[in-house]
């Protein structure tokens, strides 16, 4: 299995107690230890740096970050122009997806992945995707 790794499981591993914690903290071990093949995309990262900057912690927002890209060195798919338009036509079919979901699933879809590690509810419908969650 290879799966791709959403922005809230590094986020809740890094994060103050919640009953995601323990689950991503797992999932961020099993993948550092290469039990699990993993890949995340360009724009999660970006994702990291908005939030925690948004909330005034950059310097946790970039001890994440580089922790993150430690683990995921070798696994990170950039966002090429041929996901930027399958993510323009995933809104018909998902239109409630947000926007920062349909590039990720558009990087999934054309890089064959599968799987994802994610608490988000948005990808539970997705046709030919298993969500697997951290609880």
């Amino acid at each position: 299995m290879i799966a791709f790794i959403d922005t809230n499981i590094p986020m809740y591993a890094a994060g103050k107690e919640h009953p995601c914690k323990t689950g991503c903290l797992e999932i961020m071990k099993a993948i550092a230890c290469g039990e699990i093949q993993a890949y995340t995309n360009t724009e999660v990262f970006q994702e990291i740096l908005y939030r925690y900057y948004s909330i005034n912690e950059r310097k946790l927002g970039v001890q994440l970050f580089d922790s993150f890209y430690t683990i995921m060195q070798g696994y990170i798919l950039s966002v090429q122009p041929p996901d930027i338009l399958l993510a323009r036509e995933l809104t018909v079919e998902y239109p409630t997806l947000s926007s920062r979901d349909l590039i990720h699933l558009a990087v999934m879809l054309n890089n064959g992945i599968t799987h994802v590690f994610t608490t988000d509810q948005g990808f539970q419908n997705i046709n030919g995707l298993q969500v697997i969650s951290p609880t």
